[in-house]
């Protein structure tokens, strides 16, 4: 299964940079039909793990992908399950 990976590490700061960053990969995904998103916010305060939520349930974005889920192991990482 082919999978597509965004670290949110470098550019945390930099709110535009961010949604313009989550909108790429999620076009992506859907343009090459890729099954697996992973996206690393990372743990921190919270805050970005928020934004990336905060993006991902936006009506326009949640009607492309079919499942969100946050890794158990480390809640710092999010993978989003896309269905074609």
């Amino acid at each position: 299964m082919a999978k597509l990976k965004l670290d949110l590490h470098d550019i945390y700061n930099k709110g535009q940079k961010i949604e313009a960053e989550l909108q790429r990969l999620i076009s992506e995904a859907v343009e090459k039909r890729i099954e697996l998103v992973e996206i690393i916010p990372g743990k921190g305060s919270g805050a970005l793990m928020k934004t990336v939520k905060r993006f991902l349930n936006r009506k326009d974005i949640k009607a492309l992908y079919h499942r969100l889920k946050v890794d158990v192991k480390n809640h710092g990482r999010l993978f989003v399950y896309f269905r074609f």
